[in-house]
């Protein structure tokens, strides 16, 4: 909020944000090229071919300065093409869950559903303990954060991931990460550019880690790809479809693409030819159009939700005007949509837990649509209970409308998870999975004892 003191204008952009003073008109001229017909041929490749970060990986990698994670075929890998036409490796099993704190603390039925499905499908994973978050949140809102600590924390993590299957008596590098967050998924493959393009920030982190004993014969652990969960889900939406048990052919859904997911390194983002002509990014849309919902286009797609990093701290109305009137408004009355599905964590909080703002406007106005990510409409229309796996009393908005519009009795089902959650007071133990699964096995780890060990792999 913009406040004035002594006649001293105070935002919390720094004096060189000023007030454009643009009329309504002057302010629709300026923004009507995001309601023209913006696709990957017109925004992006126009440009120069850009580089393929990974040619310079191998190199390094050939020159004995770093080791890379590689994905191989004990991962069951399925390859999808990027925005250039290259190829990206999506690792399918032995996943290790890179789990987001905003989902965690926020929408916790967001990594839960992603869970579910993986359990319901037989995928072997990892949940581990011992991972931190990717201080992005830090870096990108507050501006205080700097590339060594960044670049330390992501090659921590994933060298955690390297290590993790040892607590099992597995080789290294039996699980690949699996990135939940969309900001830790952009942060993280920003700051893969800049070591492998930087000797002074490689040796740096070098000294770091080494004080960490996270270095592979001495050098970094750089992985060949960073996966987001929703390519996962996209390289799966068929395997997902075939325990789909709701119809949702008659819902019409719109779709919000994360900007930390396809429009930071956009090389790396995954366009299929089969999804919207392969001129947008493919997750989300290619899952939601393979479960049989029906996909409807709205003029602001292209929009970020309005959260901002910056934005949410020190111009929150800005934050919640621009996901409302840029966002939900038009998704509703342009489009006439059901539900709008995301794939971040910022975006679906912010598109989901500030839609009560649009009553501030005056009576009329208010509008209201149901958000969820889409693993969690995923594990929706594959029978997941929408309380107890899906978790939708989290969303503040009417998740309800959703599943009366997909048959979903919420009424009864809302009065078995309050009888469910009584169970759960008196102490009966309640698990979505082996909680063998849930380890920790750092450096310095000392394994407990089991009373029952863990089944041989495979």
């Amino acid at each position: 909020m913009t406040k004035e003191i002594s006649g001293e204008r105070f935002t919390g952009h720094g004096n060189e944000w000023r007030p454009s003073n643009l009329t309504p008109t002057e302010a629709q001229r300026a923004t009507s090229w995001v309601e023209q017909r913006i696709d990957k041929r017109s925004m992006l490749t126009t440009t120069d071919r850009v580089e393929d970060v990974r040619d310079a990986m191998w190199q390094l990698e050939k020159d004995g300065q770093i080791v890379v994670h590689r994905v191989t075929e004990q991962h069951k890998p399925v390859i999808a093409k990027t925005l250039y036409g290259w190829d990206k490796k999506i690792p399918t099993t032995q996943l290790w869950h890179h789990k987001s704190c905003g989902q965690c603390g926020n929408i916790p039925g967001y990594p839960v559903s992603l869970l579910w499905l993986m359990n319901k499908m037989g995928i072997k994973y990892l949940d581990e303990t011992d991972q931190t978050s990717c201080t992005a949140w830090n870096y990108h809102g507050s501006g205080i954060g700097n590339l060594e600590s960044l670049a330390a924390v992501f090659l921590r993590n994933f060298h955690q991931a390297y290590v993790s299957a040892k607590a099992q008596g597995l080789p290294e590098g039996y699980y690949y990460p699996l990135v939940h967050c969309g900001t830790s998924f952009g942060n993280y493959k920003e700051v893969r550019g800049y070591l492998i393009h930087s000797a002074k920030l490689r040796e740096s982190v070098t000294k770091i880690l080494g004080k960490l004993g996270r270095l592979v014969d001495g050098k970094l652990l750089i992985p060949e790809e960073v996966i987001h969960y929703s390519e996962w889900l996209h390289v799966m939406r068929q395997e997902i479809r075939n325990h789909q048990v709701i119809d949702a052919s008659h819902v019409r859904a719109t779709i919000h693409p994360a900007c930390h997911v396809y429009k930071m390194v956009p090389e790396d983002a995954i366009y299929d030819e089969t999804v919207l002509e392969g001129n947008r990014v493919a997750v989300s849309t290619g899952l939601v159009q393979a479960l049989g919902a029906q996909v409807i286009d709205y003029k602001t797609w292209y929009d970020c939700c309005g959260f901002g990093f910056r934005h949410i701290i020190s111009e929150r109305e800005f934050t919640r005007s621009f996901a409302i009137d840029r966002k939900i408004r038009v998704a509703v009355e342009e489009a006439k949509s059901d539900v709008m599905i995301g794939h971040d964590t910022g975006c679906i909080t912010t598109l989901d837990k500030n839609q009560w703002i649009s009553k501030a406007a005056g009576e009329g106005k208010a509008v209201e649509l149901p958000v969820m990510a889409d693993c969690q409409f995923a594990a929706m229309v594959c029978g997941a209970d929408p309380y107890k796996i899906v978790q939708t009393h989290w969303h503040a908005s009417p998740i309800e409308t959703l599943m009366e519009k997909l048959g979903i009795d919420w009424r009864a089902k809302k009065v078995e998870f309050e009888a469910y959650l009584k169970q759960i007071q008196t102490g009966a133990a309640d698990q979505l999975y082996d909680p063998r699964l849930r380890i920790t096995s750092g450096p310095g780890f000392k394994p407990i004892k089991r009373e029952v060990s863990l089944p041989p792999p495979g």
